[in-house]
C-alpha cells in the first residue's frame, strides 16, 4: 500500500513538474531569443507561486498561525486557478499557433510577388522554386528589347577627360540580399537595417500574450463572481406525500460557503442579507461552513445568527467541518441559533426534515447513521433529508426519502472540473430523480482554495415545495 501512495504522488509531481516546464517554455523560452533575465524571472515566478501554493495548503490543515494562513492564502490559492487557465491557455494557443503562421507566410509570399512582378496575387503562394530573390532583376522575356552587349566591344581607354563614375557607399540599405531563412528563424533578406523578430518568434509573442490575458481574465472574472456574492436560483419541486397546506413552502438552502482565511465575516454577512431577503419559511445549511477553527472563525460565523425563517434555521456537517473540530462547530452554530440534526429528525407542521452527518465523520465514530434518523418515522408523510454528500443518495432512496437537500461539488468550480466531478458524484448540480427520491444538488455559496468560480456560478437555491394534491 505504502509503495502505491509513493508511486502515486511521484507520478502527480511529475506531471505537475512537465505541465509547468511546458508553461514557461511557451510564455518565456520560446518569447526570447537566448537565455536571459526574462527567462530566470519566469522560472521564478512559476517555482514561487507554486511555493505559496503548497505553503498555503499546508498552513490551513497544519492549523498555523491564522495571520500566516491569511498572508498566504491569496497570493497561493489565486496561483493554483491561474496556473490551471495557463495551462488551458497555452495548450489552446498551440492550436492556433501553426494556422497563424501559415497565414503570415500567405502574406509575405504575396508581398513578395508583388514586389518583384508588379501583379499582386492571393490565390496562391509563389512556388519555392519559382520565387526571384529580392534585389535582383525580373527575367527578361521576348518582348522586353535587349540591351546593348558590350561583351564583344572592346573596352574603352579611360582618359583624364573621363572622370570616374563614383561608386556608391556600401550601406547595408544598399546590399542585395537573398529572402533565405538565418539559423534563427529569420528572414536574412529583410531590407531593414534593424533587426526583427523572426515569424516563429512573433507568433510565439501572440500566441503567449493571448494566453496570458486570458488566463488572467478568466481568473479575474471568476474571482469577482466568487466575491460579488451568491444569486438567489428558485426551483419547484413536487412531492407526492406533501399535504395541500404546505403547498408553497420555501426552505433556502445554502452550503458550502467555505469561511476561511480567505473568505471571512463580510462574506457571511454577505450570504444572510441574500437568504434573508427571500423571506424562506426554513434554512437548511447543508454542510462545509468553514476551513478552520472556532478559535480562528468565531467572529467571521457570528453573522449567521441573524438568519431569519418562520421554522427556523438548521445545520449538518460536511466534510471540511470534521477538518476544522466538527463538535467544537456544532456547538457553535447552536449558540448561534441554528439547530444542527447529527442523525436526528424533527417533525414539522406538514413533513418531516431530517439530517444525518457526513461520510467523513466515519473515521471519528460520527458517521450517517440512517436508522437512527429515519427508522422509526411515520412513512405516510413526506420526508426531506439534510445530507451534505450526493452520494448519500443511495441510503436516502432505501429510506424512502422524498427528497434530499446537499451540496458538496461546487458544481465542479473551476471548469472542467466539473467531469471530475461527475465522475465522483451521481448528479453534480440541479434536481434530479432516483427512483421515488429527488436529489437536489446546491453549487454552494463560497469556494474551496482560489476563491474562483468558471463555469459552476455560486448560489443561494429557494426550494419551494409543491404539493400534487393542491
Amino acid at each position: 500500500m505504502v509503495v502505491v501512495f509513493v508511486l502515486a504522488a511521484l507520478l502527480v509531481v511529475g506531471v505537475l513538474v512537465t505541465a509547468n516546464w511546458y508553461v514557461w517554455r511557451r510564455l518565456f523560452r520560446d518569447t526570447t531569443r537566448a537565455p536571459g533575465p526574462v527567462r530566470r524571472i519566469g522560472a521564478a515566478v512559476i517555482a514561487g507561486g507554486w511555493v505559496l501554493t503548497v505553503g498555503a495548503l499546508v498552513a490551513e490543515r497544519a492549523g498555523a498561525p491564522f495571520w500566516l494562513q491569511r498572508v498566504l492564502a491569496w497570493p497561493g490559492f489565486l496561483w493554483l486557478a491561474l496556473s490551471l487557465y495557463l495551462l488551458l491557455a497555452v495548450l489552446a494557443g498551440d492550436i492556433v499557433r501553426p494556422l497563424l503562421r501559415r497565414y503570415l507566410e500567405r502574406r509575405a509570399d504575396a508581398r513578395q510577388a508583388w514586389a518583384t512582378t508588379g501583379v499582386e496575387t492571393s490565390a496562391s503562394p509563389v512556388a519555392a522554386d519559382e520565387r526571384i530573390p529580392a534585389g535582383t532583376a525580373p527575367p527578361q522575356t521576348s518582348d522586353t528589347p535587349d540591351a546593348p552587349q558590350t561583351s564583344d566591344t572592346p573596352d574603352a581607354p579611360q582618359t583624364s577627360d573621363t572622370p570616374d563614375t563614383p561608386k556608391a557607399p556600401d550601406t547595408p540599405s544598399s546590399r542585395t540580399t537573398g529572402t533565405t531563412e538565418g539559423a534563427d528563424g529569420s528572414d536574412a533578406g529583410a531590407a531593414s537595417p534593424l533587426a526583427r523578430p523572426s515569424r516563429r518568434l512573433f507568433v510565439s509573442r501572440v500566441v503567449a500574450g493571448a494566453a496570458a490575458a486570458a488566463a488572467v481574465g478568466t481568473v479575474g472574472y471568476g474571482t469577482y463572481g466568487v466575491l460579488s456574492g451568491p444569486k438567489v436560483k428558485r426551483v419547484t419541486v413536487p412531492l407526492a406525500r406533501l399535504p395541500r397546506a404546505a403547498h408553497g413552502f420555501r426552505i433556502a438552502v445554502v452550503s458550502d460557503i467555505h469561511l476561511g482565511p480567505v473568505l471571512g465575516r463580510g462574506f457571511a454577512q454577505q450570504v444572510v442579507d441574500t437568504i434573508n431577503s427571500t423571506q424562506p419559511d426554513l434554512v437548511a445549511v447543508v454542510g462545509d461552513l468553514v476551513d478552520g477553527s472556532v478559535k480562528d472563525l468565531g467572529p467571521a460565523a457570528a453573522p449567521l445568527s441573524q438568519l431569519k425563517a418562520r421554522h427556523g434555521a438548521y445545520f449538518v456537517t460536511g466534510n471540511h467541518e470534521y477538518f476544522s473540530g466538527a463538535e467544537q462547530w456544532v456547538a457553535e452554530v447552536r449558540r448561534l441559533g441554528l439547530l444542527p440534526l447529527e442523525n436526528a429528525r424533527t417533525e414539522l407542521p406538514h413533513f418531516d426534515l431530517a439530517g444525518v452527518n457526513d461520510v467523513a465523520g466515519e473515521d471519528e465514530g460520527q458517521g450517517p447513521d440512517y436508522a437512527r434518523a429515519l427508522g422509526d418515522r411515520d412513512r405516510s408523510r413526506a420526508c426531506v433529508l439534510l445530507a451534505h454528500q450526493p452520494v448519500q443518495i443511495h441510503d436516502a432512496v432505501d429510506h424512502g426519502v422524498d427528497l434530499q437537500l446537499s451540496g458538496h461539488t461546487h458544481g465542479g468550480q473551476l471548469w472542467p472540473g466539473n467531469l471530475i466531478a461527475r465522475a465522483a458524484n451521481p448528479t453534480v448540480a440541479g434536481l434530479e430523480r432516483y427512483g421515488d427520491t429527488q436529489l437536489y444538488v446546491s453549487r454552494g455559496a463560497g469556494a474551496w482554495g482560489p476563491p474562483t468560480r468558471v463555469g459552476a456560478p455560486s448560489d443561494i437555491t429557494v426550494i419551494e415545495l409543491a404539493s400534487r394534491k393542491a
